[in-house]
């Protein structure tokens, strides 16, 4: 059960979307330091707030709060205007909160599932990004942003260790400070046939003060869509690497809906490096329904020694099998799944469409 509205207030627009259907799968998710007695916990939603002319001058103002059942996200955008030939500048503030069940969580029952391993993550970022404009098949985005990520405890509180007493900060201390330079370029391809679609992120944590982080980190996401009559074959390879100074929640995490399904989250491992193929066959059944098949698989590339993903008894590899059924509707887009692992462990999943990824 959930509602939408949008008001108009002057120029500007606000969109509320609120959510109460999260039973679904609470009973498949971990507990976290929210109150499960709060009322408020069980509220699921989003605010948006836009106002397209802010100070008379064209200036672009996008607000938006989103609360999972475990999560959240608060982001602040303040866009000036420019000239089209001139890249599109955009000053950014941003917070999240979210468990950090990728790298800190348990694999449980076969790794078909991840449990909570008591990690959060808090994260606030502020700074600058600057949208290039698009020339043929080409797009990209230059950021810089300090970034400041704390490390909280299910009761909401700092801790620099994890239980079993490793780091969990790249500086030893209850927070990591960083500025990173960001450059993300983009390309796209379609017909009515095909389509392919490249994604590279670089970044550079530049060494500001000598405490901070300094690192280099890549990753990319390229996947191709073929149809077949009325079917789509669909491929997808996603990696990455970084070096230098790497705190844990930095790492590649691999396993899950995301990368490769029949584990939980995380649950195949995470390391420095990873690399993730997926394949995966849709068949339109009606207007509504279509059919799907898929395989997945992952590596950390022998990278797992160097955080704690073998202190986990994570794999490092593994192999997804599975089919389902994807349903479309005014509401939204849902998917079913039944995959199998390498370890003959058997999963069931329902919620939102997402593919291929390491990261």
């Amino acid at each position: 059960m959930g509602a939408q509205r949008s008001i108009h207030a002057g120029k500007a627009k606000i969109d509320v979307n609120v959510d109460f259907t999260h039973n679904l799968c609470a009973s498949l998710m971990h507990n976290t330091f929210r109150n499960a007695g709060n009322p408020l916990s069980l509220l699921i939603g989003s605010l948006c707030i836009k106002h397209p002319n802010l100070f008379g001058g064209s200036e672009k103002l996008h607000v938006s709060c989103d609360k999972g059942l475990y999560d959240s996200n608060v982001l602040v955008a303040f866009r000036r205007p420019r000239e089209e030939c001139l890249a599109h500048q955009s000053f950014v503030v941003q917070h999240s909160l979210s468990p950090e069940i990728g790298i800190h969580g348990i694999p449980i029952k076969n790794f078909s599932q991840s449990g909570s391993g008591g990690v959060n993550l808090s994260r606030l970022s502020v700074g600058m990004d600057l949208n290039e404009p698009a020339s043929s098949k080409w797009s990209s985005t230059t950021s810089i942003k300090f970034e400041h990520v704390r490390p909280l405890n299910d009761d909401g509180r700092n801790i620099s260790r994890d239980c079993d007493g490793f780091p969990l900060t790249c500086s030893g201390s209850p927070h990591d400070s960083m500025v990173v330079l960001k450059q993300e370029s983009r390309y796209t391809k379609e017909n009515n046939h095909s389509f392919f679609h490249f994604n590279l992120q670089i970044e550079q944590g530049i060494p500001v003060l000598s405490k901070w982080i300094i690192f280099n980190r890549f990753k990319f996401v390229a996947s191709k869509g073929i149809k077949l009559g009325p079917a789509l074959l669909l491929t997808r390879l996603s990696g990455g690497s970084i070096v230098g100074d790497m705190a844990p929640y930095q790492a590649f995490s691999i396993g899950g809906i995301g990368s490769v399904r029949g584990y939980g989250e995380g649950a195949v491992g995470s390391g420095r490096s990873c690399l993730v193929a997926n394949s995966e066959l849709s068949l339109p059944l009606n207007n509504m329904l279509e059919g799907v098949a898929f395989m997945d698989c992952g590596t950390d590339l022998r990278s797992g020694c160097l955080v704690p993903a073998l202190r986990h008894g994570k794999p490092g590899s593994g192999i997804g099998l599975g089919y389902g059924l994807r349903f479309k509707s005014q509401f939204g887009h849902f998917q079913l799944h039944y995959a199998i692992n390498a370890f003959n462990e058997r999963s069931l999943y329902f919620g939102l469409p997402n593919l291929g990824s390491c990261y």
